[in-house]
């Protein structure tokens, strides 16, 4: 099993908007299990909660940028790429502003404070969604595409055509996640020289300079257009290089601009939600195809998540039959209502009931339409749970388990006499002080019943 993980301690930057050009504290805090990547605008009243979620996104001009009821983040790409390729699951990003810090327009300084802060596994396994099939998504405007496959292995390749003499065709492999920090995360933001004119006309980019974005000059630089520069990046003088960046870059690679390219893939299907296990490929990737790629990859995710049914061979031996359940549960027929537990780890409980038409609760629901009543399955779920937490006390006969909350419950098929319910309860947070807090979900006739959330606490008889 694959751990989730966060960081250890808490850690803060200090940079600057690249649009906005405002100054902007950014704290990485740990967070629980589940939490996923959330970011809190402590500026704000209430702080609210934007969780970094690809249906939030509303626009990707020069960046990709998130808004919920009326709260924005801006540019958060790098930083999510940063928490992906250091392996992160769970995380809370506070900001004072909108904007995260640009810094050196890379991920190499958010890399940098998540190893200072440290990362540690969590007691929840990670949720992966396996590729099975190829899924894509192609602008048609733009010929942008990029598209996912089986592998057994998360890895991306970028192939970027930018139909420039200075700035042709590149690639840019990223073999693993374990590649990321030495070879993509210092991979810096770039523009061509034409659309930084435009951005500095219409007062799209304030927190600009020379230390974080390479300029690609791609036409030739009227004097008007150089003290212009100089003035809006705070210089005295400025040169093109041989190479045809403006001066005061040097790049880390001759494919600096297509491993940045990747950063960006890699940071922005961040907001799907889940880690993908596929070879990612792009061809002239950009915000907007990346994030309409993420949009359809949650869904996908989302409809599979729905509609999954664990399979289970029931011929097995089971790990505990009637007798071990009694051994262990106080609860005695009519009212048992599991008959084995198919298997068990330290997050997670299978069980299994048959259910038959002699069952004590058809003689009154219904006689002449017999359907097993949804509190019994809720029971059922719940009787499967206590199996896990009595599995943590060396004397479970001496306790007794009790309901201390049930929310989310949705029943979906009826249970009928004859159907083989299977009941899977997963921890949502770790078991303390005999309190086990988890996703129960039933199954039957390989559909979903029956879910819900629950809470139940053991105690000494």
């Amino acid at each position: 099993m694959v751990k989730q993980k966060t960081i250890k301690a808490e850690i803060s930057l200090t940079g600057v908007g690249l649009h906005t050009g405002k100054e902007v504290k950014m704290t990485f805090k740990p967070a629980p299990v589940n939490n996923g990547f959330t970011f809190v605008r402590v500026d704000l009243e209430g702080h609210p909660i934007i969780e970094a979620d690809a249906n939030y996104v509303v626009n990707t001009q020069r960046g990709t940028n998130l808004e919920k009821l009326g709260v924005k983040i801006q540019t958060p790409e790098h930083v999510l790429a940063a928490l992906v390729g250091c392996d992160v699951d769970n995380i809370i990003i506070e900001l004072n502003a909108s904007e995260l810090p640009i810094m050196d327009g890379s991920s190499k300084y958010f890399v940098e404070a998540l190893e200072t802060a440290g990362i540690e596994d969590q007691n929840a396994k990670r949720n992966v969604y396996v590729v099975k099939e190829v899924i894509s998504f192609t602008d048609e405007a733009s010929g942008s595409e990029i598209l996912v496959m089986p592998s057994d292995h998360f890895c991306v390749t970028t192939m970027v055509d930018f139909g420039t003499k200075i700035l042709g065709t590149q690639n840019a492999n990223m073999k693993s996640i374990a590649d990321f920090k030495t070879e993509i995360a210092q991979s810096r933001t770039f523009s061509f020289l034409h659309e930084l004119e435009f951005l500095l006309e219409e007062g799209l980019i304030k927190g600009g300079d020379l230390n974080n974005a390479i300029v690609y000059v791609d036409k030739e630089i009227s004097a008007a257009t150089m003290e212009n520069l100089k003035v809006a990046f705070g210089k005295d003088e400025i040169t093109v290089k041989p190479n045809g960046i403006l001066d005061n870059l040097t790049l880390h690679y001759p494919n600096e601009a297509a491993r940045h390219k990747l950063l960006d893939v890699v940071g922005d299907l961040a907001l799907i939600g889940t880690k993908i296990q596929g070879k990612i490929i792009a061809n002239k990737p950009g915000h907007f195809v990346n994030t309409q790629f993420a949009k359809k990859m949650a869904k996908i995710i989302k409809i599979e998540q729905r509609n999954f049914v664990p399979v289970y061979d029931l011929n097995l031996e089971p790990l505990m039959d009637i007798h071990k359940i009694m051994a262990v549960l106080p609860h005695r027929p009519p009212f048992l209502l599991i008959d084995r537990i198919i298997e068990m780890s330290e997050s997670h409980v299978v069980g299994m009931k048959n259910v038959t038409m002699n069952e004590n609760f058809f003689v009154g629901h219904f006689p002449e339409a017999p359907v097993m009543p949804g509190v019994l399955i809720v029971e059922a779920m719940a009787q499967t749970g206590g199996i896990l937490v009595l599995s943590t006390v060396p004397d479970p006969e001496n306790y007794l388990t009790y309901f201390m909350k049930i929310d989310n419950v949705k029943f979906k098929q009826k249970v009928l006499p004859g159907d083989t319910l299977i009941f899977k309860c997963d921890l949502i947070t770790p078991i303390r002080r005999g309190i086990c807090h988890m996703q129960a979900n039933a199954y039957a006739n390989g559909r979903l019943v029956a879910e819900a959330e629950l809470m139940a606490q053991i105690a000494k008889k």
